[in-house]
Parts: C-alpha cells; sequence; structure tokens
C-alpha cells in the first residue's frame, strides 16, 4: 500500500514562519506539536488493544519540550546514553520505563544502569553480559537484561545506517543467542526479560521489518520450551518517512504486521521509533545569504545554514526538500543549495530544481525533525542554533540560541 508521511506543517503558516525568523534570527529549527501527536496516535490506535510499549528513541531528538510531549502522550523511552536516560529521567520518565541500549556500553555506564533498576539493558555481546552481572552482584541487586539479536537481514537502507547484517557491529548472531540466554538465566546478577532486534534506520519496506519480527518470534518460542520466559520483545525501530514524496510504509500496516508475527506467542511488543514521529514535524528556516554563477559554472545558493545546523546532506547524502517561504515569480532551474562551512561537503542540494530566489528570501527545509537539531555541532565556533515548538496556534522558543559566552565556557584562557 503506499503511502508517504506528511511534511508540510498545518500549524506552520507561511506567515508564521516569517513571523518567527524575524523574532529568533536563522538558522532556526521549528517543530508542530500537532503533527507529533497524530504520529503517536496512528502508531498507537493500531495495535488495536494488542499489549505493547511505545519508546521513543531519544536520540532521534531529545529535546526537553519533545522528549516532554511524548512523554504526556503516554510514550516510554529508549536511550542510547546515560546523557538520554536522564533526560528522560528529567521529562518524567520512571526508570522502569527505560531501555537501555548501546553499543559500547563503559564501566561507569554499566555500574550505573544497573542502579537504576531500569526495564532493560539491551545487552550486546557475551563481555557485556559478564560485566552487568559483576555489577549486579557488586551491588547485591538484579539487572534487567534483553539480548540485542543480530538476524543478518538486509533493511535496504543507507550502508551507515544498517544495524542488522552480520557485517556490522550491532548485537550477536542470532544463532548464538539460545545458548547466551542459557547462561543469562543461570547468572545471579541477571534476569532476561526480553529479546531486542534493530536492523537499521529509515526503512521503507515492511518485508524486512516483518522478517525480523519473526525471527525473534521464533527465537522466543525455542527460549520457552527451553524453561526461559520472556516477557517482552523489543522490535526495535527503523521505519522510514517520505523525504521526497515516495512511498513508505505505513505506519498502521507496520503494527499490524508485528502483532500478526508476535500474537501466537502471548509476549508484549515493544518497539523504539523515533523518525517517525518527529521527522516530519520540523523544519528548518534558513535565509538566503549569496547567489552567485560564473560562465560555465553551477549557479550556488548560499544560505546561512550549513552543516553544523544539518549533518544528514553530509553523512547520507541524504534528501530534503528546499522550498522558499514566499515564491518568487519565474520559472525554477537548477541550483546547488550550500551553507557557509569551509568544507565542500557543506551542501544541503546539488543540481536540484528551485524557484528563483534573492539575498535575504527565507528558504524552508522539512522533515528535518529527526536527526536535525540533535547532531548540530559548533565547528567554526558557530553556536547552536534556537529551536521552536507551534502548538495550537502559538508559538515559543524551546530552545535558545546558544551565546559564543556559553560556547566558550568550558575553556580556560
Amino acid at each position: 500500500m503506499a503511502f508517504t508521511t506528511p511534511s508540510t506543517s498545518p500549524q506552520a503558516s507561511t506567515g508564521r514562519l516569517q513571523d518567527i525568523a524575524a523574532a529568533v534570527g536563522t538558522p532556526c529549527y521549528v517543530y508542530d506539536a500537532g503533527l507529533i501527536r497524530g504520529a503517536y496516535a496512528a502508531l498507537d490506535q493500531a495495535f488495536d488493544g494488542y499489549p505493547h510499549a511505545i519508546h521513543y528513541a531519544l536520540k532521534a531528538n531529545s529535546s526537553l519540550a519533545i522528549v516532554r510531549l511524548l512523554h504526556a502522550l503516554g510514550a516510554q523511552a529508549d536511550a542510547n546514553s546515560l546523557g538520554e536516560v536522564d533526560v528522560a529521567t528529567r521529562c518524567g520518565f520512571r526508570h522502569d520505563q527505560i531501555v537501555f541500549t548501546g553499543v559500547g556500553k563503559s564501566a561507569a555506564e554499566i555500574d550505573r544502569a544497573v542502579s537504576l533498576g531500569l526495564l532493560a539493558i539491551n545487552v550486546e555481546s557475551p563481555g557485556e553480559l559478564d560485566r552487568i552481572d559483576q555489577r549486579a552482584v557488586a551491588q547485591g541487586t538484579v539487572a534487567r537484561v534483553a539480548l540485542r539479536v543480530n538476524p543478518d537481514i538486509d533493511a535496504k537502507s543507507h550502508p551507515h545506517i544498517s544495524t542488522g547484517l552480520k557485517s556490522n557491529k550491532f548485537g550477536v548472531p542470532i544463532g548464538e543467542a539460545p545458548a547466551l540466554y542459557r547462561e543469562m538465566a543461570s547468572r545471579q546478577g541477571l534476569v532476561p526479560v526480553g529479546a531486542h532486534v534493530h536492523i537499521g534506520s529509515q526503512i521503507t519496506t515492511l518485508d524486512p521489518l516483518s522478517r525480523a519480527a519473526e525471527a525473534v518470534v521464533a527465537l522466543a518460542r525455542a527460549l520457552r520450551d527451553d524453561g526461559i520466559h520472556l516477557q517482552h520483545l523489543d522490535l526495535g525501530g527503523g521505519l522510514g518517512i517520505s523525504y521526497d514524496g515516495g512511498p513508505v510504509v505505513n505506519p498502521a500496516d507496520y503494527v499490524r504486521a508485528l502483532v500478526s508475527a508476535t500474537r501466537d506467542s502471548g509476549l508484549k511488543i515493544a518497539i523504539e521509533p523515533g523518525r517517525v514521529l518527529v521527522g516530519p514535524a520540523g523544519v528548518l528556516l534558513t535565509t538566503v545569504v549569496d547567489v552567485k554563477q560564473f560562465p560555465g559554472a553551477r549557479r550556488f545558493v548560499v544560505v546561512d545554514a550549513g552543516m553544523t545546523e544539518l549533518m544528514r546532506p553530509a553523512l547520507y547524502n541524504a534528501f530534503h526538500r528546499i522550498e522558499p517561504v514566499t515564491p518568487r515569480a519565474g520559472e525554477p532551474g537548477p541550483v546547488d543549495v550550500v551553507g557557509p562551512i569551509c568544507e565542500s561537503t557543506d551542501a544541503y542540494a546539488r543540481d536540484r530544481m528551485l524557484a528563483p530566489v534573492a539575498v535575504d528570501d527565507l528558504l524552508v527545509v522539512r522533515d528535518v525533525g529527526a536527526y536535525g537539531a540533535v547532531m548540530g555541532h559548533t565547528y567554526l565556533r558557530r553556536p547552536l542554533s534556537p529551536e521552536v515548538m507551534v502548538d495550537d496556534g502559538d508559538w515559543r522558543v524551546i530552545r535558545r540560541r546558544q551565546t559564543l559566552d556559553e560556547l566558550l565556557s568550558l575553556e580556560t584562557e
């Protein structure tokens, strides 16, 4: 079934975007709370009463206002660092609503994660299993753990965000899992509560997601026959959105496929969506600072946002729709939309058809609510950009622009 995710915020109208840019400056991020609510409801309602938990993946966007919004909607949390665990806690999540994932957990992270009594620590290796057990025993407690299994399934997404192949660094081969579960069940400091699989990000076809779910369900059944009874199956996230208007998986079809694969097991389903919840809800506002073209060369539209604000094009050659907020008359023509950073990779679009623009025009870069501001950085001493939330006709700043003094505050002269 063809499905395209929405990329135009009904609340963030042209006039409102212009007002926001005038008030807080550019570059800046703008999010639509209504779109986030709608995306969460679509996933939640598709379970149709089947026991489940939606663990919002904070790695997609961990701005406090967005995390608090997802908490208010009934989400639980998926954290990939102790920083994200602390953000989730600050935003109202209980420790027993948080799963902690990460391929390289340090000794300090393991020690603290065990002490917090999280819903589950997703274990990545036999060595990590040993370390978690040792710290739990030392603390006189029992750690709730789930093994992250690698089913060797190609997510058919960008190779830099594929995590479910045997060539990837994540998890343990699913064939090794039964022996490791038996080992987990025998340890004094561990209790196996789940199985975890996450095969990649920006997945746009249903087949790899269904196959991964079926593989984990088969594992859970085999473990049950061995006397190891899990409490949940964490089927990960990775559901893609339509950056270019092309078809992607309908979130309701995705949920129904997971429930269909899992129902006979009777186990609770946990999922870890991030991009599908917040990606289409965010736009980046940027101002044209120069337009230049020389004979025989490309036409460049230079904007004040760059790879410091949005890394995805530089990292993955990612596509984002770019449009003038107020179009000018004239036919579109091919341009490169580039940023101000002194790197040739600092380009948002190459040979893109764009309506005529001039210096000081306001552009909108769409579908940046996930892996946008959260991956921002301060190369060239560029302060972090502000973020704005639009909700029910009103807007507010949820992160102000960083000052140079704040950027330098950790340094000594």
